[in-house]
């Protein structure tokens, strides 16, 4: 099975007093939908899209709010050695859809589920096309039709 640091994807991070604001920008300009919440070098807290639209906007929060009042803590982590079905179980477990990948307790970036996927089809089409070709094109012993001109 393949480790999680050959799947992740590098992280993004901001300070725990930004505002949401900030980190609604940083997401939109980064293309991604969860900031880790890096206090030092200390992992605090995980904050999504979905995070500063429920635990923000919806409360009637200020987008000056500061982005630590709207995070999910603690934050369930995986090490970036660990395999693929380190992640599958933790993911069942948690009920999560990000991960946060540490080398030792440096966060280095982020797992999600749509990465397991995206990973898992392409091995199950790797897997089933000689199925396919076998299905498309089938060995036969009579001969087949000239193709027309």
């Amino acid at each position: 099975m393949r480790s999680i640091d050959e799947l992740r994807r590098s992280g993004v991070s901001i300070e725990p007093d930004r505002t949401i604001s900030d980190a609604a920008i940083v997401m939109e300009q980064s293309g991604v939908g969860s900031l880790a919440i890096v206090d030092s070098v200390e992992l605090v807290g995980i904050v999504t899209d979905r995070d500063l639209v429920r635990r923000g906007l919806a409360k009637g929060l200020s987008t000056d709010s500061s982005v630590d009042e709207v995070m999910s803590s603690p934050v369930v982590t995986i090490d970036s050695e660990a395999d693929l079905d380190a992640a599958f179980v933790l993911f069942r477990t948690h009920r999560l859809r990000r991960l946060a990948v540490l080398a030792g307790n440096r966060f280095v970036g982020m797992i999600t589920v749509d990465d397991l996927i995206v990973d898992l089809s392409a091995d199950l089409q790797d897997l089933t096309r000689p199925i396919a070709n076998e299905v498309l094109f089938p060995d036969s012993d009579e001969p087949q039709p000239a193709p027309a001109s």
